[in-house]
């Protein structure tokens, strides 16, 4: 039996929405309410043209590409009335590990720049290769190495030798 177009989109999408969400808490350096409007914005986009996109190889990662264009779309006309805050409030949504390190992480990828910060979490959270970044971010393989270089050495800056300790893990 062939299931519908709605059918295959719900299928999708609840495969999909937790690793899209775990991908956006990194994007947004952990502002959830952020990460939950991101992904509901990616699901409603892949829906819009679900037609065309359930016939490529790969929606799990097209839905990436899409989370990640629609936060640095974000990211650009972000609200003038918006302000960033100091500390990150607690948050149950990540288990394990050392929790003091998880903050540091998401604080240093904070202080990063929109497109740094894609560049790490496509690259380094979601293993693509430099091309795949690329492609996803619009931008050239040689802007992706670079935006690596710049951002790793910015998180390294952040974390001094707490970043070692992570990457450990």
């Amino acid at each position: 039996m062939r299931l519908s177009r709605a059918d295959e989109f719900r299928e999708f999408a609840g495969a999909r929405t937790n690793q899209l969400f775990r991908s956006a808490c990194l994007l947004t350096s952990g502002d959830t309410h952020l990460a939950e409007d991101l992904v509901q914005e990616t699901l409603g986009r892949m829906y819009a043209v679900w037609g065309r996109v359930s016939r490529i190889d790969n929606p799990a990662g097209y839905a990436h590409t899409v989370l990640v264009r629609t936060f640095l779309t974000h990211q650009r006309r972000r609200s003038a009335t918006e302000r960033p805050v100091g500390e990150l409030p607690e948050s149950a949504q990540y288990s394990g590990g050392d929790p003091a390190l998880r903050i540091a992480l998401l604080a240093a990828l904070g202080q990063l720049a929109p497109k740094d910060r894609a560049v790490v979490v496509l690259r380094y959270w979601e293993d693509r290769s430099v091309e795949e970044t690329a492609g996803a971010m619009n931008v050239s393989s040689a802007a992706v190495r670079t935006r690596s270089v710049r951002a790793l050495a910015k998180l390294r800056e952040h974390m001094g030798g707490r970043f070692a300790e992570f990457a450990g893990h």
